[in-house]
């Protein structure tokens, strides 16, 4: 099986600070994966190189085997950490924004997880909760059918019962033949859904290891390697 995600010798340097350091990765499809790390770490920079938003100082990135690029950001749906929609917008005209700007989006998923949580489509951003607005942003992303999702701190801000929900949402709407990537700090309750771990530190990978491996071998949860590791 080729890998949907291949990562070769990938650096980056903001003048003399080096935010990522010979970065090589390669996932396979169908994985969820945690990147994991403290703050400054290069979870952002890594992901918005993927995402086509940097620029690397060295090194590559291949989507599906496409270079980044118009092809490749055609099949990759992000989630930022930072709410970027218009807040004047209705949840409804945000949709028809998305349905037009995407081919892969399915409005008729879209509609039924906001029914599934009672959220009025004509409801302005702007009139909603924090946590409901993180969910309509979700909502939005895990209604395209992309190959690769990359989500910047889903559930940062949200309550735990926001967060059953929101990681229910992402295991029952990413493609079987898609991959996942998810950037948190809240490593236990994203535990439960991952496949595999990466840990960065320095702009480094630390580990890259199934979570299954990590427990055989450690003998702890990822949590609490993580801990460990970076001594939280």
């Amino acid at each position: 099986m080729s890998n949907l995600l291949e990562i070769q010798g990938l650096s980056k340097t903001y003048d003399k600070k080096q935010a990522l350091n010979d970065v090589t990765l390669n996932i396979a499809p169908g994985h969820i994966v945690g990147l994991l790390g403290p703050n400054g770490s290069g979870k952002t920079t890594l992901i918005k190189i993927i995402c086509g938003l940097l620029q690397p100082t060295n090194g590559s990135v291949l989507v599906d085997g496409n270079p980044v690029g118009p092809k490749s950001k055609a099949i990759v749906s992000y989630l930022p950490d930072k709410t970027y929609l218009d807040e004047n917008m209705t949840i409804e005209s945000i949709i028809a924004m998305f349905k037009d700007f995407y081919e892969d989006f399915d409005e008729n998923r879209a509609s039924e997880m906001l029914s599934s949580l009672k959220i009025d489509p004509k409801s302005k951003l702007k009139t909603l909760s924090k946590g409901t607005k993180e969910k309509v942003q979700l909502i939005l992303i895990m209604s395209r059918r992309a190959k690769l999702y990359i989500l910047d701190e889903p559930i940062a801000g949200v309550d735990p019962a926001a967060r059953d929900y929101i990681l229910r949402t992402i295991i029952s709407n990413f493609e079987p033949s898609a991959s996942l990537i998810i950037a948190t700090h809240l490593i236990s309750d994203i535990e439960p859904v991952l496949d595999e771990a990466i840990f960065l530190q320095n702009g480094s990978i630390k580990l890259y290891q199934s979570v299954d491996d990590i427990r055989a071998e450690h003998g702890k949860s990822v949590d609490e390697l993580f801990r460990e590791v970076y001594r939280c």
